[in-house]
């Protein structure tokens, strides 16, 4: 397949092929507005993937083990547990509805056998633990079997209870509540390295949280204005170093990064690093400030990089270089000429999510019509992908698509007029170290691996 980006590509030179392996969600036209897939997450060994979704619900799967009987078969991701992680609220103070739509999901690293996630609303931060049960106790001293209380005076022994086997349950039980913190919509939350903090970000401020106590946090970044008529810009994304626990990024409706340094001062209001891409002034346009608004900002596992996400590319940025970034990938150019109608259907907002994969050799991200879009970086390849449930044959490849930007349609390719907007892939994941990558597509979510002869 021409292009398939993806670390761990065979020897020889050949491509990554990539094919169907399982699609999860109800197959229905009309979907409900709840089922709505809104972000993707693996855990930090991959053998789990949680999904969130605007009806506050957040489901758990888990990849089964390998068959060894079936030395090529990869394990599948089946459901492991179900549990509403939001409800709907009313602040009756500022006269505004809290939607239970959870906006991110980001797992802790495993330090027992329980697992532990955030997940956050607009408003409200949760710690939640996942925990297994498969075994109960019996032969309480004083308390029967179906849990009344015994009398006192009639037990004549003491007896020791017993674990007994019972049938597998998985539990997911709220552990921490972070609420009352953020004015106005949470956009990011990130686990630090330290394991013991983890920041949230809104609009215009960032807050510093320690994962046991719930009823402060720290505001290190504040760009709200005395005046908000001059407010210009708003914060985006944030994210922490993967390794150094003191550095944090975050991205701006303007187009820009900045990178923080904790130990520089408590609040981070002046930055140690400034990430901007001088405009164009050629191709400055009435929606130029609006597709430069960066949707996600990513660290490569590595700790060297960074990527970003605008409208229409993918940049990827050197740490030590701030003037310009050292790679940028176009993921619908042919968009640019349809940015008016995308303006009015307001599909010019649409924030688009970027991820890497293990060895931060590829990356990937969506784009419409339940495409999305893989960038190699070794070689500088790219291929365009469908999520669709026409080609959902087991271990069926994935062929590559190609858009005709406008002129003469060549056989295989797909006008730009007939792309649906109503399709978009906004949330992708990929394994931290297999290639194994998990689209969601509206209320359904495709998992993809690479093909093994």
């Amino acid at each position: 397949m021409a292009g398939a980006g993806g670390g761990g590509c065979p020897a020889g030179g050949n491509d990554l092929q990539w094919c169907f392996s399982q699609v999860k969600g109800a197959i229905d036209e009309d979907v409900a507005e709840a089922d709505i897939i809104s972000t993707v997450e693996f855990n930090y060994s991959g053998d789990l993937l949680a999904t969130g979704d605007k009806g506050g619900r957040v489901v758990i799967f888990q990849r089964e083990q390998e068959n060894k009987s079936h030395p090529h078969s990869r394990g599948e991701y089946n459901v492991y547990s179900t549990f509403q992680s939001h409800e709907p609220e009313f602040d009756y103070l500022k006269s505004l509805e809290i939607e239970e739509k959870i906006n991110k999901i980001r797992w802790l690293p495993q330090q027992n056998a329980a697992h532990f996630l955030l997940s956050t609303n607009d408003k409200t931060i949760k710690l939640w633990k996942i925990s297994e049960r498969d075994k109960r106790a019996e032969g309480y001293n004083l308390k029967d079997e179906d849990g009344r209380l015994r009398d006192p005076f009639r037990i004549t022994a003491l007896r020791v209870p017993i674990l007994k086997p019972m049938d597998l349950m998985v539990e997911a039980s709220p552990r921490r509540i972070f609420a009352n913190a953020h004015t106005y919509h949470i956009n990011s939350i990130s686990v630090n390295s330290d394991h013991e903090t983890y920041l949230s970000a809104d609009d215009l401020r960032i807050n510093l949280w320690h994962l046991e106590i719930t009823d402060r946090s720290f505001n290190i970044v504040d760009i709200k204005p005395a005046n908000m008529e001059e407010l210009t810009e708003v914060i985006t994304a944030a994210e922490f170093h993967p390794h150094q626990c003191n550095v944090f990024v975050y991205s701006s409706s303007k187009g820009t990064i900045r990178l923080c340094d904790m130990r520089s001062s408590a609040l981070c209001d002046r930055h140690s690093k400034f990430f901007e891409e001088p405009e164009d002034p050629s191709s400055r346009s009435f929606f130029s400030e609006i597709i430069s608004s960066i949707s996600d900002v990513k660290f490569s596992h590595s700790g060297r990089y960074m990527m970003t996400r605008d409208y229409l590319s993918v940049k990827v940025w050197d740490l030590n270089m701030e003037n310009r970034p050292v790679e940028t990938h176009q993921v619908h150019e042919y968009l640019r000429s349809k940015l008016c109608s995308l303006y009015e259907n307001d599909c010019i907002f649409d924030k688009f999510e970027c991820c890497w994969n293990g060895p931060d050799s590829a990356i990937m991200t969506g784009s419409y019509n339940n495409f999305f879009r893989m960038f190699d970086r070794n070689t500088r390849r790219d291929v365009t992908l469908e999520a669709s449930r026409e080609n959902s044959k087991p271990r069926a490849s994935l062929k590559p698509r190609r858009v005709c930007p406008g002129g003469k349609r060549k056989k295989d390719e797909i006008s730009v007029d007939s792309l649906d907007f109503n399709k978009k892939i906004l949330h992708t994941a990929w394994h931290p170290t297999d290639n194994i990558i998990a689209v969601a597509a509206t209320n359904n979510l495709y998992i993809f691996q690479d093909k093994v002869n």
